[in-house]
This record gives C-alpha cells, sequence and structure tokens, in this order.
C-alpha cells in the first residue's frame, strides 16, 4: 500500500527543525521530498554526535524520505535551476525572512504564474504585516514571545524555556497540516495557492488554548491564566522511593483515591466534591494528594491505581524510553541500516493508516547525494548539469563542502 501523498513532490528549502521536521512528515506520508541545501549543507547537519562530518544525530531524526540536492541560490544559474525544479513540483516550502525570500525571487508571486498549481509555504517567524515580520525567529526567542518562559516563571521562580524545541515543533505539525490541507483544496477546487505559517501567532493560540481563560469574555470577567495548571504544586509526587505522576480526574477518581489513601473523611469535603470547587482549591487539593501519595512506595501505589482505574505513570527518563514496554509492543524504536551511518535508531512515524500507511523508505541523505539525478529529471541536460557542478553552484555526494 501506498502512502496518501505518493505522486506529490515537495521542494524543501528550509533549515534547521521546524521545516525539516515537517518535510519528514510529508515523506513519511509518501510525498517526494527534496531537500534543497547551500553549498555548506544545512546548519542542523553539525549538530549532535555523529560517525561522519554533516551527519549528525538531529539531521538523522529528522531529514529521512528526503534527496538532497544542492542550489548556490547565491548565483543567478543556481536561482534558474531552482525555479526550473519547482515548476516541476507539487509544493514549495521554505523558512526564509519574508525580505529574504523576495530578494532571491522566490515569493508567491514570483512562482504562481508559472506552476499555478504550486502550494507555496512560507514557515516564518511572525505574520506579515506587522512590526515584527521581517524578525528572526528559533524556538527560544518563541518560547519567550508567545508566554511560556513567562508562565514557567510561575512555578520555576524565574522565566525558563521549556526544555525541548516545543515552539519549532508544534510549529512544524501546523507546517504539515497546512500544507496538506492546502492539497486537498486543491484537490477538490484546483489551483495552488500562498500558505503563511508563523511560529509567533501559532504559540499564542497553543498556549491561549486555556489560559486566555477569563479574558475570554469582553471586558475579563477573572484574571487570565488556568490557575490549576500554574500552580506550583502541580508535579509529579514523591513516594517512599521515587516520584509518581497521580491524576485523580473524575469524581469517582477522587472518591476512591481517597479510599485507597486511607482519608474517608474528604470524600465529601465540598472543596473536592467536584470538578469546579477542585479548580478552584487546586494548590490545597496538590497539597492533599502529595501527603497522601508520600506515605507509600512507587510499585505499591502503581498497583492499586492501576486496580482502581485511576491515571497515573511512572516518571520516565530518556533513557527509560529507549526501553518502555509500550513501545517495545508497538514496534515505535526502528533499528536500521544507514548506507554510510551504519545502524541508527529512529521513531516510526506515530500515526497508523489502515490504508495509506506512513513507511521509511529512505535514510537522511548525504549532502548533494541526489543533485544529478535531481538536475535530471527536472529537465537539466548533462552539459547544464557539468556546468553546474564545475561552477560549483550544485554539487554531487563526496565532494569538499567545505
Amino acid at each position: 500500500m501506498d502512502g496518501a501523498l505518493k505522486g506529490i513532490r515537495v521542494i524543501d528549502m528550509t533549515t534547521v527543525i521546524m521545516g525539516p521536521w515537517a518535510a519528514q512528515m510529508l515523506g513519511d506520508a509518501g510525498a517526494d521530498v527534496i531537500k534543497v541545501e547551500t553549498p555548506s549543507g544545512d546548519l542542523i547537519r553539525h549538530m549532535g554526535p555523529k560517525r561522519n562530518d554533516g551527519m549528525a544525530a538531529v539531521f538523522l531524526t529528522t531529514n529521512r524520505n528526503k534527496r538532497s540536492l544542492v542550489l548556490d541560490l547565491t548565483q543567478e544559474s543556481g536561482r534558474q535551476s531552482l525555479r526550473k525544479i519547482i515548476s516541476t513540483a507539487d509544493v514549495f516550502m521554505h523558512n526564509a525572512r519574508p525580505q529574504v525570500a523576495r530578494k532571491l525571487g522566490f515569493d508567491y508571486d514570483a512562482l504562481k504564474d508559472e506552476n499555478p498549481d504550486l502550494v507555496y509555504c512560507a514557515a516564518q517567524g511572525f505574520r506579515s504585516g506587522g512590526p515584527l515580520a521581517d524578525k528572526p525567529a528559533y524556538d527560544d526567542v518563541i518560547q519567550a514571545a508567545c508566554g511560556i518562559a513567562g508562565l514557567l516563571s510561575q512555578t520555576a521562580g524565574s522565566p525558563r524555556y521549556a526544555p525541548t524545541i516545543v515552539a519549532d515543533k508544534t510549529a512544524a505539525y501546523g507546517v504539515y497540516s497546512s500544507i496538506v490541507t492546502a492539497l486537498l483544496h486543491r484537490e477538490r477546487n484546483g489551483g495552488g495557492q500562498a500558505i503563511e505559517m508563523p511560529m509567533f501567532e501559532t504559540m499564542v493560540d497553543y498556549v491561549m488554548v486555556e489560559h486566555l481563560y477569563g479574558a475570554v469574555f469582553e471586558p475579563p470577567i477573572a484574571d487570565m491564566g488556568y490557575m490549576r495548571i500554574l500552580n506550583p504544586g502541580r508535579r509529579p509526587y514523591a513516594t517512599t522511593d521515587g516520584y509518581l505522576t497521580v491524576l485523580p480526574y473524575s469524581d469517582k477518581n477522587w472518591r476512591d483515591f481517597f479510599i485507597l489513601g486511607g482519608r474517608e473523611d474528604l470524600i465529601d469535603d465540598p472543596r473536592f466534591s467536584s470538578a469546579g470547587a477542585r479548580v478552584e482549591n487546586a494548590e490545597t487539593a496538590y497539597e492533599i494528594v502529595a501527603e497522601i501519595v508520600a506515605k507509600r512506595s512507587t510499585a505499591d501505589w502503581q498497583h492499586d491505581l492501576e486496580a482502581a482505574d485511576i491515571p497515573m505513570m511512572s516518571v520516565n527518563s530518556l533513557e527509560d524510553l529507549l526501553a518502555d514496554e509500550q513501545l517495545a509492543a508497538t514496534d515505535f524504536w526502528r533499528i536500521v541500516d544507514h548506507p554510510t551511518e551504519g545502524k541508527v535508531r529512529m521513531a516510526d512515524p506515530p500515526v497508523r493508516y489502515s490504508r495509506s500507511p506512513s513507511t521509511i523508505r529512505r535514510m537522511a541523505p548525504r549532502l548533494g547525494e541526489h543533485s544529478a539525478e535531481i538536475l535530471a529529471e527536472t529537465g537539466h541536460s548533462e552539459s547544464e548539469i557539468a556546468a553546474l557542478f564545475a561552477a560549483g553552484v550544485s554539487k554531487p555526494v563526496g565532494s569538499d563542502s567545505k
């Protein structure tokens, strides 16, 4: 069975995490993804441990199911070649700032007449039309701008970044879904379109789902910020020998938990008798749960909470995830042979489709590994390809990238 996007050609001119990870998802779904890189390659090729130069760990986790094409877009012949390749594509995606895209001649207006069916996705930091439209944006910048770093000050004492690149990766899902949505529109109605996929506005929307709170109403009828989530007591609880996440959620969960903890006196306490009351008294609720959980071992709690169907989970380390029984049972971790990097571990595409499964067909490419074949299949003659190589505009795999 083929992936849902088989036959769709994607030109991926993105770098670092947000765009490349989104393009990998498109590749997992069956698309032919051509990764366009500068002669020195995507910066992420050098991020993390590596066996060979340009093939570092983080690059390997975000660039499978792609072919690599080198083009120097500072040279006119490189720009001409890319326009020729885009004319054969269904999707063109980049994360250049708007002013850079216009300067290079790869804004939507410059491409739409030659390829009116093109789905064009600009994955950028901020929406156009605002004062920050041309500001550079990376994960830390967006975590600060969208409120995440400030929210963490309420639990950590001072602003902090979440210890994962949450803005980049959340926005990547937005890039993926927006492209697929535009392809569906093209299928139903004909014609391509431009997509503007901004990290900042996406992450403000993400944060404000629960934290807009009282400001949902105009004028506001309560403070902003969902206080149960912001309470410092919302954390894994210490047991006698470790930590455990315990989350009684329904009224029945709370009654059963109080019984298991020997605190039947709290069952009819009005502070905990309903979801609304528990939110209003979240600080006290967290304190009481912490006191109860602290009296028994992690294993004891896991056994009894599981039997009572009360939501709970052990606190996994990164290393724990490699041996997790759920992930093992569902074949989540894949050990595969990379042509140059040996055995590598990667995550299986997490979503399962019954009729159009995602697949891992290609390992992350070496820089310029597919330059010659991509140029040839997009209408470049042998002499044109040779000229591009000779001028350093493109390069085949194995050529010096220094």
